[in-house]
């Protein structure tokens, strides 16, 4: 399967009334993990690739290692750049073979984030590929604290960016390490009031399952984005195999050991969201 783009995963979701998930890569192994997992339960993924992967791997090297994944399973997979912060990062995202691009200006005034989003947008668009953009500021667990998402605001920046989803702040928390929190529900219902576009959810960790599925299911967010919980899943399976050999020191076969744990762990988010 060739790569896809944001759009052509997003647009059937909310119209079959399900949700993608956007799992958060760090390296080859989760990457290759998610996409086995996408591969078995017969779903579309969206790999991600966010600051933090950026910083041990170059775009270049992604954009290959994401093609290479995606040739490899039958299910449509998005390799997508998340949270880029300015034009360049985007353009470099999109000369890389990315096939969607988020640019992130939620910290950024309302025209000046718009402005700068349609400027990324009108760029994707031109090379045939994906734009999502953030209306309202996602905080972070132990840093940051969120801005919700005034409608007005969003209705404004679904018409004027021209992105092909929006990321929205109602409740959600990035590297929220348990399902606590729970989403702003009348938030999200005035957002689609005003909007038609699909919607996404950053910090979809933090979000109880059962709330996950039933807004995949049952509401206009098409997106939910995973990387907090997949990492324990990672970080905990790695534990696991160093203490059951103490003695291990090989890279492959310690990593070789953890896949089979992380892809179900994988699994089990994306049918979380797949259609009911």
């Amino acid at each position: 399967m060739t790569l896809a783009t944001l759009a052509d995963v997003l647009q059937p979701a909310m119209h079959g009334g399900y949700a993608v998930g956007g799992l958060v890569c760090l390296g080859w192994e989760d990457m290759r993990a998610y996409a086995h997992a996408a591969e078995a339960e017969g779903l579309p993924v969206i790999l991600q690739a966010g600051p933090s992967c950026r910083k041990h791997t170059p775009l270049p090297v992604l954009g290959k290692m994401f093609q290479s994944l995606a040739d490899s399973v039958s299910v449509p997979v998005v390799a997508h750049l998340d949270h880029g912060y300015t034009f360049e990062e985007c353009k470099e995202a999109l000369d890389s073979g990315f096939t969607s691009l988020m640019f992130d200006g939620s910290r950024k005034p309302l025209s000046q984030n718009i402005d700068e989003t349609a400027r990324i947008a009108q760029m994707a668009h031109t090379a045939g590929i994906s734009c999502e953009g953030e209306i309202g500021f996602v905080g972070y667990s132990q840093g940051e604290g969120s801005t919700g998402t005034n409608p007005d605001d969003a209705a404004r920046f679904a018409r004027e960016s021209g992105v092909d989803a929006m990321a929205i702040s109602v409740g959600n928390v990035h590297l929220q390490q348990n399902h606590e929190g729970g989403l702003d529900e009348a938030r999200i219902r005035a957002i689609e009031a005003v909007t038609d576009i699909p919607l996404v959810i950053h910090g979809g960790s933090g979000v109880p399952v059962a709330q996950r599925s039933a807004l995949a299911r049952g509401s206009r967010i098409c997106k939910f984005n995973i990387g907090t919980e997949l990492r324990m899943a990672f970080g905990a399976s790695l534990r696991d195999v160093l203490q059951s050999d103490p003695d291990r020191f090989d890279r492959v076969q310690i990593l070789s050991a953890i896949e089979g744990p992380l892809c179900e762990a994988a699994r089990r988010a994306l049918r979380a969201l797949g259609p009911a």
